[in-house]
Parts: C-alpha cells; structure tokens; sequence
C-alpha cells in the first residue's frame, strides 16, 4: 500500500514538473531554436518552487541568487517603507514572464527592492552558480539573460514614459486596458502607487470613470 502510495505521489509531481517544462519550453520556443542537448542541462538546473500569497520573497538588501520563471501567479515589485502606505509600486510580473531582481543578480549585491507574490505563485528557478554553468556550456543561457534584462528594461521604461506623458487618468485607463485582470487579483492601494497617484486620487479617478 506504502509503495502504490508513494509511486502515486511520484508520478504526480512527475507529471506536474512535464506541464511545467512544457509551458517554458512553449514560451522559449517562440523566440528561439533550442537544442535538446541544451534544453536537458538547462532543464537539469531549475527548480519548482511554490510561494503563497502576500509571501516576499526576495527581501531588501538581500542579494538575488535566482532567475525564475512565472508558471502561474502574479509578482510585484517594490521598494517597501516603514510606512506601508507609503511603499512604491514600480511593476508587475505575470504568468509566462522571467521575473528577478536582476540588477542584484547581475552584480550579485544587495538589492534596492522586494519582489512579493500577489497570488499563490508557481515559479521555475535557476540559481546564480547554475545559471553560469548553463552560459559556459550552452546558448540558451544568453538568452535567459537577456529576455530577463529586457523584462525589467520594459517594466522601469514603461512606468517612466507613462508618468511622464499621460495623465493619472489616462495611465490607470492604459493599465486597465493592456491588463484587465489586474482589478481582480491587485490591491488598489498598489495601482495607485504604480501609477503614482495617491489612494484616494485614485479613488477619484474610478468614480468619475
């Protein structure tokens, strides 16, 4: 009985690790060819990892030891305060995107914000040294490395541009609009930082549309 048990249990996460491997394997397809020989040794060095909702889990000032593959769930990233309310919001991270605190992994010195899951979080994780290891013998570890970069490239440029040129109105239209569900799984108290705007800006903005 033990052993059915425990085959059935193997066989679960067995299955669960395939479905996963196939959704980045999925993803990385559409941007490059990968060859077997290298999608097994990358493959080899990733890690599942589950974080439970309102978890942070890459701190302030620690230093960022993993690149990480959104499976499932949504992160977002910010710069805490002692007053809470008065934490800044500076991006979000979804399902089928890289998400680290890149710049710390890169130098590998403490980081300058938090990442923290906004939902229950499925990630697939490679740390530094594996990560190096994966560069040295493959390609595919270029290409982590860079989609990674132009993520969070995109995340700081984006939040610019958008404070600078648009209206607190126009920006939470655009929000809304390129990610509708993020009303669902979001605080407002996140969205407002993020589009800076106080919460009752905010709440201004949402009685008026």
């Amino acid at each position: 009985m033990f052993y059915y048990t425990y085959m059935n249990c193997y066989l679960c996460t067995f299955t669960l690790l395939l479905e996963d491997l196939q959704q980045i394997k999925a993803y990385l397809d559409q941007i490059a060819t990968i060859s077997t020989v290298d999608w097994d040794f990358f493959t080899s060095k990733l890690h599942r990892r589950v974080i439970e909702k309102k978890e942070v889990f890459l701190k302030l000032n620690d230093i960022e030891n993993t690149i990480s593959f959104i499976e499932s769930g949504v992160v977002r990233l910010y710069i805490p305060k002692e007053n809470p309310d008065k934490e800044i919001t500076f991006g979000f991270s979804f399902k089928d995107q890289f998400i680290s605190a890149y710049d710390s992994f890169l130098t590998q010195k403490p980081s300058a914000y938090q990442l923290q899951a906004l939902t229950k979080t499925t990630i697939l994780s490679i740390s530094y040294a594996d990560l190096q290891a994966v560069y040295k013998t493959t390609q595919i570890g270029n290409l982590i490395g860079r989609l990674t970069a132009e993520r969070l490239f995109l995340i700081k440029s984006k939040r610019e541009q958008n404070l600078l040129n648009l209206t607190a109105e126009e920006r939470y239209l655009k929000l809304f609009k390129e990610r509708p569900e993020l009303l669902k799984v979001i605080p407002l108290k996140y969205i407002s930082s993020y589009i800076g705007v106080t919460a009752q800006a905010l709440s201004r903005i949402r009685k008026r549309l």
